[in-house]
């Protein structure tokens, strides 16, 4: 039944800071369960780290467009259950293809491996570099399906766990998570190659960890893209964040963006509402942070309210790593490189000891390339590419300073490129650089980690920012520095769990 014209609005209103995607998601979900929902976003343009960048061909013979945030959509489901929630169909709004081969893999010896869907074919490369782990890339793989049969309800797709979570395992199956046991370690009791053990490894970096001090039930990430496959959607990773965007308006949420937030209002101990950078107060019923949870604790709460303690762990804590970006037009077209592509450093341990321990970006870096303009040719103008190169550094620190030497460890990715036969410097037409101290301007994420506290042990997933902030009522937490964790599926999630939390509590106080 429809409000009658004029008459009040008496619906529950609901703050939401962030318009990146755990905050158009939990904003969706809110607003179909009737709440009236206001989304704050400082930047200019939503999406949060999910961002394009754009920029005309020096000859003025078309564009180049980047992706700059999430490149890898995986759990296709997880979007597709935010839309059915609405009442609506993912493919009304997103078209979603199949990439393959899912990742190309260069080493440093000359060996390429295609990772791909397409058994027979990736058995007969992995067969090429030691056949003996044909066998144990499937057998880790089948590992890895057992975790997320395992953690999934208790880990990924519920409330954050609790020591009580274990003993809703069965004990066999407790066993098999083998959570005293770091990636690396489990990942060796099944492949021998070094380039399998680098392969399975990398994927503690999507979570901004490394193989070497992340608990081995996170390679249920390698399951979810290895097994499950990879997505692009037409029009660029941001399509998706255009799609929520579109839903959410279409529901009756506000988004505003260039609206800065300074503070969040806590009145007789319950968060009341924001207060704006220009003056503004917009009360609420509830507040919703899409914002990294250090960021909120150390920057957007009054100082009287919270616990100077915690504020001093959140911010003392181990955080994830960042990353270093560079967005390049490049002249000329690489038939030899795919969509998504990797490049292995020699000394994988080296890197991450760079990284973690002493707080430098790696002096030979693994690097990250992407080219959607193989996927999605309107990406680059004929005969160019658009490449997004991202190698993974340290949050900022007093040991390394972008300001001045960001330049410098260009040229560092530029000679790591001509050492696998990619030499670039003369092909470069337009470029971009960011570094951990712009995406930490621009994201609001602690020192430019991307993930929050670091996964360094089994532990973390317990002590995860949930979805209530329990210190103050009526304030609550998503994205990627809370449970359940980063990469897009994973803060869709935390959007759901929050705007689940909101819609319970505010029905229990009506």
């Amino acid at each position: 039944m429809s409000k009658a014209a004029g008459a009040p609005d008496t619906r529950k209103e609901v703050v939401v800071i962030g318009a990146g995607i755990a905050g158009l998601s939990a904003a969706i979900r809110l607003a179909a369960a009737g709440l009236r929902v206001t989304v704050l976003e400082q930047n200019e343009a939503i999406g949060g780290k999910m961002h394009e960048v754009r920029a005309a061909a020096p000859d003025g013979q078309g564009a180049f467009r980047w992706d700059t945030g999430p490149s890898v959509i995986t759990m296709r489901h997880v979007l597709a259950d935010l839309f059915a929630a609405a009442g609506r169909r993912l493919e009304d709004y997103l078209t979603l293809r199949p990439v393959d081969p899912l990742t190309r893999y260069f080493y440093q010896d000359g060996t390429v491996l295609d990772a791909t869907r397409d058994w027979p074919r990736l058995a007969e490369q992995i067969a090429a570099i030691d056949a003996r782990d044909v066998e144990g890339y499937a057998a880790y793989l089948a590992y890895a399906a057992q975790l997320h049969r395992i953690t999934g309800p208790l880990f990924i797709y519920g409330e954050r766990p609790g020591l009580h979570s274990l003993r809703e395992a069965a004990p066999a199956d407790a066993l098999r998570m083998a959570p005293w046991l770091r990636m690396d370690a489990s990942i060796r009791r099944y492949v021998r190659s070094p380039h399998l053990r680098q392969l399975f490894g990398r994927f503690a970096t999507y979570i901004g960890s490394s193989p070497y001090l992340a608990p081995a039930t996170l390679g249920v990430i390698s399951h979810v893209e290895l097994t499950q496959g990879v997505w692009y959607p037409q029009g660029g990773i941001y399509a998706i964040a255009r799609a929520l965007a579109r839903l959410a308006g279409e529901l009756g949420v506000e988004v505003r963006t260039g609206s800065r937030v300074a503070q969040v209002e806590v009145r007789d101990g319950r968060a009341v509402g924001v207060t704006l950078a220009s003056g503004q107060f917009l009360p609420a019923d509830a507040v919703l942070a899409n914002v990294d949870v250090t960021t909120l604790y150390a920057s957007l709460l009054p100082r009287g309210v919270i616990s100077a303690r915690k504020v001093d762990r959140l911010t003392s804590a181990r955080h994830s790593c960042s990353g270093f970006i560079l967005l390049w037009g490049i002249r000329g077209e690489h038939p030899q490189l795919a969509h998504h592509n990797i490049f292995f450093c020699r000394d994988y341990p080296q890197e991450f000891a760079d990284i973690f321990d002493r707080g430098v970006p790696p002096a030979e870096p693994t690097l990250y390339l992407a080219i959607t303009s193989k996927t999605e040719r309107n990406d680059a103008p004929a005969g160019h590419e658009n490449w997004y190169v991202l190698g993974n550094a340290p949050p900022t620190g007093p040991a390394f300073d972008w300001a001045t030497q960001a330049a410098a460890y260009r040229e560092v990715v530029l000679r790591r490129f001509a050492q696998f036969g990619l030499d670039v410097r003369d092909r470069i037409v337009t470029e971009q650089v960011i570094t951990p101290a712009d995406l930490a301007a621009r994201t609001g994420g602690w020192r430019g980690a991307l993930y929050g506290e670091l996964f360094d042990s089994p532990w973390v997933a317990f002590r995860r920012p949930t979805s209530r902030a329990g210190d103050i009522p009526a304030l609550y937490l998503a994205g990627g520095t809370t449970h359940p964790g980063g990469g897009v599926p994973m803060v869709m999630l935390s959007g759901k769990l929050a705007a689940e939390a909101v819609t319970a509590d505010l029905r229990s106080t009506s």
